[in-house]
Parts: structure tokens; C-alpha cells; sequence
């Protein structure tokens, strides 16, 4: 296989290029062992969701890559107003969490960071797409393509830090695992600089707004430019959203808050913004007998827990040490592994509906109606 000296046959492969990954492959390699890493080159631009708990920190100190945040490219985060539940502003300042406040990133300078550090501590990445992937008598056999050839090699256990496409899942589903969906939120997310010259300094700070159709989320970078995200359904889109800037423009018009920080600091749209998924998905079970998935493979959530990364921290690093655990013998330890990703979904699930309990002035609204439901039940979609 082309870009790296990975073995014929490998104890353990990991798939991705995304936090989930990487920081599983430096766990694995930081446990002894040396696993396969088919990443494909990360992609320079902007990534949405750049906020980091705190909690985050622990796992970002077990597998050295605390330092990482240092940069000035990253800032602690100091405020959060929210206009959620009522027409008036609430200030949670970032000093109040036990592990100290959270790091609004730059996502895309921490990914490359941390694919750096993997790669000092001794990872051999292939750069490569999978494209195919089966399972026979205990082993993977794995197809990629580099964009000059394909490639084989085989392994006994995968780790899949594909994102939402699951794809190792793909191949266990329907048999042994099941994508689940309770929501299809989708997010317009656009990165606006400050206009040259303006004399407002922009507040460095987090706002959340709800509107009608959804919730907007604007939060400051440490390179001065605005993080601005609409969440909402795929059908209360406007026509045209992602081909011109208008549509953007007119739903901002309709916040408060949102809009008047855009304004009053100069901040400009120069490009429509992009559309991402960004509903709550998850694999059930998140692992089996010869793989695991781990980030949003297993479970993706709705980005109002502002843990994504976070949870992608904590099953990239805890997928390593169940796939290490079952080679070894241990037959309990995935199990445990899938276990705590389904206890993480629920509770979840719960907090979400707690969440969006609280917001009652647009009860009569389609985006509102959806998530005030009093159950929710998950949608089988295909992996």
C-alpha cells in the first residue's frame, strides 16, 4: 500500500482522517502497539464546530496532545448569552466549569495539529480512500486507492472513524448493527471577516438565538472573524440558500440579537454559506466481534451538546483500548465499550429534550413541534 509501511497483515486498522481517529491511533501506538491508519489528506479549510469542553482537557492530557491549545489560533472561551426561552439575553460566564472554561478553536489548525503529533509519535498514515471492505475467517480485507492505484492489506480488527457514512458498519448492518436518526437538522454555516477599518472591537463571546425555524449559534475566532450557524430542517430551507447570499441574509434579518452583533461590528458576508448534516445519528451496537466504530461513526449529536469533539476524544481513545482489550482476550471488552456509547446517546436524548423543552414561544411551529414531541422515535436508516 502506497504512503506508509503498514504490515500484509495488520493487528489493528483504523479508518479516518477525523479527531475520533487520530486520537485513536495515538492511543494504540502510545499502548505499544503499531496499527494501520488508512487518512486521507486533511483538507485546508474552514471546519465547522470549534468549540471544546472543557472535559475535554483530561483526555486531550492522556494522550499527550494538551499542548495543542496553546496556540494563538485558539482562545479560551469567556461568555456565552443566549436568547433561548426568552426575548432577553442570559450571560453564562466560561469560568464556571470545574475543569475551567472551554477553547473555541480553530478546527482545522487543531485537526492538522493533532495528524502532526500521531505522525511523531510514530504513525504511518495512507493516504488513501477506502473503497472496500469485507470480513472472512477472522480477518478484513481492505481495499483503497490512493488516486494513482489500489491497494490491499488485511487486518484483524477495524476501527471505524469513517464519520456518519459508517462504513465498516455498512458491511455489518442488517445483521449485526443498526443506524438510528432522530432528527435530520442541518446547519448553514458561514465564516464572515470584520469589515476593514471598522472601529468596533468584537466582543469575544458565544450567542445562541431561537427563532421560528430553528436556532441560530454566532461565536467569535480568535482570528477576529464571526462563526455564524443556522440550524434548522432540510425542508424550512429557502430555495437557493447555498447558491446566493440573499437567503442568508433575509434569515439573519429575522434575529435580534444575532443580527445586531453583525451589524454594529461590521461583519460581512462574502460568499453563501455551506449546508452540513448535523442531526443526532448513532450505531447500535457501536461494536462487534473484529470492529468498533468510534466519532461519528458510532454516534453523532445534535450540535446544541457542544460536545462533538469531546465524544469523539472519548471513543477514539476508549475504541482503542476495547479493540487492544479484545485482542488480548479480554471477551467483556467491547461490550462495555458499546454499552457506554448507547448510555451516552440516552442521556443525550434526554438533555436534548430537556433543552428544547425550554423554548415554548414557537410551539405552534413545525422545527418546534418536531422536538417538543414527548417521544421521539428513532428513524432505521441505512449505514
Amino acid at each position: 500500500m502506497s504512503g506508509g509501511r503498514g504490515p500484509a497483515v495488520a493487528d489493528i486498522a483504523v479508518v479516518g482522517s477525523g479527531i475520533a481517529a487520530t486520537a485513536a491511533v495515538i492511543r494504540l501506538l502510545r499502548q505499544g502497539h503499531d496499527p494501520l491508519w488508512i487518512a486521507p489528506e486533511l483538507v485546508a479549510e474552514d471546519i465547522p464546530g470549534e468549540h471544546l469542553s472543557p472535559a475535554a482537557r483530561p483526555m486531550l492530557e492522556e494522550i499527550g496532545a494538551s499542548g495543542l491549545l496553546a496556540k494563538a489560533c485558539h482562545r479560551a472561551e469567556q461568555s456565552v448569552f443566549s436568547a433561548w426561552g426568552s426575548d432577553r439575553l442570559a450571560e453564562r460566564s466560561g469560568i464556571v466549569h470545574l475543569e475551567g472554561p472551554g477553547t473555541v478553536l480553530d478546527r482545522s489548525v487543531f485537526e492538522r495539529d493533532l495528524r502532526a503529533l500521531a505522525i511523531a509519535s510514530g504513525a504511518w498514515p495512507v493516504a488513501a480512500r477506502l473503497t472496500d471492505v469485507s470480513r472472512e475467517d477472522g480477518y478484513w480485507d481492505i481495499e483503497v486507492d490512493d488516486g494513482a492505484r489500489i491497494g490491499r492489506s488485511a487486518a484483524r480488527f477495524i476501527l471505524d472513524g469513517s464519520g456518519r457514512a459508517a462504513v465498516v458498519a455498512g458491511v455489518q448492518a442488517p445483521d449485526h448493527a443498526a443506524r438510528f436518526r432522530s432528527d435530520r437538522l442541518v446547519a448553514l454555516c458561514a465564516f464572515l471577516p470584520q469589515e476593514q477599518g471598522a472601529a468596533v472591537v468584537p466582543t469575544r463571546a458565544t450567542l445562541l438565538e431561537t427563532v421560528p425555524d430553528g436556532w441560530w449559534y454566532a461565536c467569535l475566532l480568535a482570528d477576529g472573524r464571526l462563526v455564524l450557524n443556522f440550524y434548522t430542517d432540510p425542508d424550512l430551507l429557502p430555495r437557493e440558500a447555498t447558491r446566493t447570499l440573499e437567503p442568508f441574509r433575509a434569515l439573519l434579518a429575522d434575529t435580534s440579537y444575532v443580527a445586531r452583533w453583525v451589524e454594529e461590528a461590521g461583519f460581512r458576508q462574502e460568499a453563501p454559506p455551506n449546508l452540513v448534516s448535523a442531526g443526532t445519528t448513532w450505531l447500535a451496537p457501536a461494536a462487534g466481534e473484529g470492529w468498533a466504530a468510534i466519532g461519528d461513526a458510532a454516534a453523532a449529536f445534535d450540535p446544541l451538546s457542544s460536545h462533538g469533539m469531546t465524544t469523539a476524544l472519548w471513543s477514539g481513545i476508549r475504541g482503542a483500548e476495547a479493540a487492544a482489550g479484545s485482542l488480548g482476550g479480554d471477551s467483556a471488552a467491547l461490550t462495555v465499550y458499546a454499552e457506554k456509547v448507547a448510555q451516552g446517546v440516552q442521556q443525550f436524548l434526554d438533555s436534548r429534550a430537556a433543552v428544547y423543552g425550554s423554548e415554548r414561544r414557537f410551539d405552534g411551529t413545525a422545527f418546534w413541534k418536531r422536538r417538543l414531541a414527548p417521544e421521539i422515535v428513532p428513524e432505521k436508516i441505512h449505514a
